[in-house]
């Protein structure tokens, strides 16, 4: 999809070499990072780990584990990583503070944290719920919370300008539980339109994008 090609661009110039990505899905960001020296997928649902190892079977640098936030790491527990990669993921868990700081005792010195979070706590609606979202965060806030977890915030910036209409009225006023996937494909082809939005004076957006880092 495009707009996974958009939000990876975004996030490129953030990702080191040694990569945990958390909650990977069924893969859709992790494609891109296949190039990496060590790249770890993640996820706490046992279908997508086994399509994970099914899909990147090939690729040696590759390896796939479960992981619980805050606190069950399984195998990869005492492991370090110079980027970890968390999109989509942290409105999910209840302990969004305890997460945050697991996260950061798997960093290594100088590591990053790779974060995107829906924004706008005003759009939350059907949608975030059916989602299963317990938040959305304002960019002032989130920052906040990664200094209060020990992390120097590097970078923060919102994403998706274009797709704040369309959730706000999907999801507050119609009370859709879901987009249709005919609006999701027009979405995606308009994506090159969208990516105009850097050039524009004001900042808001659908998504967050913070890049938290240790000392």
């Amino acid at each position: 999809m495009r707009y996974n090609r958009w939000m990876f661009e975004r996030l490129r110039p953030w990702i080191g070499r040694s990569v945990l990505e958390i909650g990977s899905g069924i893969g859709n960001l992790s494609a891109f990072l296949v190039d990496r020296e060590r790249l770890v997928l993640t996820d706490t649902r046992e279908e997508y780990l086994s399509r994970l190892r099914q899909r990147f079977a090939s690729h040696r640098n590759v390896s796939v584990e479960w992981l619980y936030l805050p606190d069950e790491h399984g195998a990869l527990t005492g492991q370090r990583f110079d980027t970890i990669i968390c999109l989509n993921v942290l409105e999910h868990v209840d302990d969004d503070i305890g997460s945050l700081a697991a996260i950061h005792g798997m960093l290594a010195r100088g590591g990053r944290l790779v974060l995107l979070v829906p924004a706008l706590p005003a759009l939350y609606g059907t949608m975030d719920r059916a989602l299963g979202h317990h938040r959305r965060y304002k960019r002032r806030a989130l920052g906040d919370l990664l200094r209060a977890t020990g992390y120097r915030v590097a970078h923060s910036e919102y994403f998706n300008l274009a797709g704040v209409p369309g959730w706000w009225f999907a999801g507050r006023v119609l009370r859709r539980p879901m987009i249709p996937v005919a609006s999701l494909k027009l979405y995606d082809a308009l994506v090159p339109l969208f990516r105009l939005e850097r050039f524009l004076p004001w900042r808001v957006g659908q998504s967050l994008i913070a890049i938290g880092e240790v000392a």
